[in-house]
């Protein structure tokens, strides 16, 4: 399932760096870290969550920091739970059709860990389950992590002077009747030249920072920690003067895309 996308333009804030896991080192240079004053999760009492409004419960199948702040900004309140899959044992031919896979077997195994589908069937309210992936692709070749700081420059040079795409999917499942919503959304990120010395950091950084299971770690706060599925910093302050244009949402890259998952959640209700 194929959606139009619309050029908008890069929203631009203020933010500070917290902890962060990748598995692709292009979210790592673009992926969009906020201030810990616009990452804070605790909900406002004061206002009513959506689910609430509209007579349902939602779980959101991701620990990512970034898809809890999207959430949480559309307005609902939700509890996580995490699927345990092996995302590498999933293998899809296109960018497309791999993450689709990826977020229909974490639906299919966070519904298990609860107990399967009749354990929310005679429930009065539906129990809504969002799950969701992303990828990045660079010149039609989906990467992985880099396995080294030569593999890392060079995923950042061929960024420089170029472009790169993201394709993120999301998957909406009604446990109460089993109904399931699911598509795909993409942007495209395009960058300046990047300095040499700016490469130069940025593989120092990452090499200070990356742990034995090749897991980025931004320590903000002493407190606050930032896992997500990517890494790529949407304003990093050592890259963000050199990203140019972004085509399509900028949600999309972040990890979920808004427009998708409000029409999938009314699809399934």
């Amino acid at each position: 399932m194929k959606y139009s996308l619309e050029l908008r333009g890069l929203n631009k804030y203020n933010l500070e760096m917290v902890k962060s896991s990748f598995f692709t080192l292009f979210l790592f240079i673009f992926f969009a870290i906020f201030p810990s004053s616009l990452v804070r999760l605790e909900h406002n009492t004061k206002m009513a969550s959506k689910a609430m409004e509209r007579g349902f419960k939602l779980i959101l199948g991701s620990q990512s920091m970034a898809r809890k702040r999207i959430l949480a900004e559309m307005g609902y309140d939700f509890t996580i739970v995490t699927a345990d899959i092996d995302e590498k044992a999933i293998r899809r031919e296109k960018p497309e059709d791999l993450v689709v896979a990826i977020a229909e077997a974490k639906a299919d195994e966070i519904i298990s860990k609860l107990g399967g589908r009749s354990q929310f069937a005679q429930d009065p309210q539906p129990t809504i389950l969002i799950t969701a992936d992303t990828v990045v692709v660079y010149k039609g070749v989906i990467r992985e992590k880099p396995t080294s700081k030569e593999e890392a420059r060079e995923f950042i040079k061929g960024y420089s002077g170029s472009h790169g795409g993201v394709v993120g999917s999301v998957i909406v499942s009604n446990l109460k009747t089993g109904v399931r919503k699911g598509g795909w959304d993409k942007a495209e990120v395009y960058f300046h030249e990047i300095p040499e010395k700016v490469i130069d950091d940025l593989v120092k950084l990452l090499n200070t920072l990356v742990l034995p299971t090749l897991n980025l770690t931004i320590l903000i706060d002493d407190a606050i920690t930032f896992k997500v599925a990517g890494g790529l910093t949407l304003e990093h302050p050592l890259i963000s003067p050199f990203i140019d244009t972004v085509v399509g949402g900028v949600d999309t890259v972040m990890g979920l895309p808004k427009e998708l998952t409000e029409k999938f959640i009314s699809d399934v209700l």
